[in-house]
């Protein structure tokens, strides 16, 4: 049977998953800190966005590809940055990187991974961001950017939301030691990193394409595009990090018009679905991260696995863009969405209604 057949829908791909991944991974993969509340804030902000659709609009041909990076991209999707690839399937970010390349679209590279920045880089084939968690001084900082611009990827990414490493309490009952918690050096590093680090950070690489990750207020956002940061990220880390933060889509709007054209835009958080995707760019964004969706592809089958995310992700992008009278992303804006209320509980699978997980999800 081909991935075709065997994966028609994106549930039927978080199955297969769940089914390849013991109880530690699974949990690792869907949970978040403490209450999990900010996890199911991304999912209810979304939720709580509805279309106002324009009809006797040709829609014969839909193209719902974008620009990043001087590239033209399947979708505007990235894979976003996730520790512990290594564990959750074979080939870690190597794998990943061959997905990204099979679906046509950007990856995030983790320092949290086994494989060298450089051996990633080699398995690639489009555009490619590595992204760092501050675990060394100032030299140490601007080696990592020596060999990521070195190999070849297209901006530097730093994440900010994670200061100090929160209690993800389906772990701790688990009693799972993550192994790549293990070699994790120096988190005061991380601690300490701080407005000046990253004034320092500017000066000595002035021309490397900064992207933080983890902005969450406007305030931040307008304090890191006067340092001329390339890039801001929306996120909140996927719930993982600070509880009852609120939901990343929320805080996208107020974000986008602080920056006001200075930063490239991009927010992640609980996207599940096309349509979540079209939203996200409704409000703004300008590149839409997925985490956990692509795990599941990764965990199902491999680099072909997060290529049928994309593919799958894909369609439901076409039907939301055409359904909406669009053929384009071009011309997408707010007047397209409006408040409404939310009708169903927010859930990390919430968005999948046929959803029925083996060994109790």
């Amino acid at each position: 049977m081909s991935l075709q057949d065997r994966f028609q829908t994106l549930d039927e791909i978080v199955r297969a998953a769940r089914l390849n991944l013991n109880q530690n991974l699974w949990d690792y993969l869907v949970g978040a800190t403490a209450t999990e509340t900010t996890l199911l804030r991304n999912r209810l902000a979304l939720d709580r966005i509805g279309f106002r659709p324009r009809v006797l609009v040709d829609v014969s041909h839909v193209d719902p590809s974008a620009r990043f990076l001087g590239h033209t991209i399947r979708l505007p999707v990235a894979l976003a940055p996730v520790g512990g690839l290594d564990s959750l399937g074979v080939g870690g970010g190597a794998t990943v990187a061959r997905g990204a390349g099979l679906a046509g679209v950007p990856f995030l590279l983790s320092s949290v991974t086994e494989l060298t920045i450089e051996s990633v880089a080699a398995c690639s084939s489009g555009p490619k961001i590595f992204q760092l968690y501050i675990r060394g001084d100032d030299a140490w900082i601007d080696d990592h950017v020596h060999r990521a611009t070195a190999a070849g990827y297209d901006a530097f990414c730093i994440t900010v939301d994670s200061a100090i490493y929160s209690r993800r309490e389906r772990d701790i009952a688990n009693r799972y030691a993550k192994p790549w918690r293990a070699t994790a050096a120096k988190p005061q590093f991380q601690a300490g990193f701080d407005w000046a680090a990253l004034t320092r950070f500017r000066a000595r690489h002035p021309d490397v394409k900064l992207i933080l990750k983890g902005i969450a207020i406007a305030e931040d956002a307008v304090r890191a595009c006067d340092l001329g940061v390339w890039g801001i990220y929306v996120s909140n880390h996927g719930g993982r990090q600070l509880d009852h933060g609120e939901g990343s889509i929320g805080v996208l709007p107020e974000i986008k018009a602080a920056v006001g054209g200075r930063a490239q835009v991009m927010v992640d958080g609980g996207i599940s679905r096309g349509s979540d995707v079209v939203k996200a760019v409704g409000l703004g964004a300008d590149l839409v991260g997925i985490g956990r969706l692509y795990c599941y592809g990764y965990a199902a089958a491999g680099a072909e696995g997060i290529a049928r995310v994309i593919e799958l992700l894909e369609i439901e992008v076409i039907e939301c863009l055409g359904l909406l009278g669009l053929t384009s992303f071009e011309g997408l804006d707010g007047s397209y969405l409006r408040p409404v209320e939310a009708v169903v509980p927010p859930g990390v699978h919430s968005a999948f209604p046929l959803l029925r997980l083996p060994h109790g999800g």
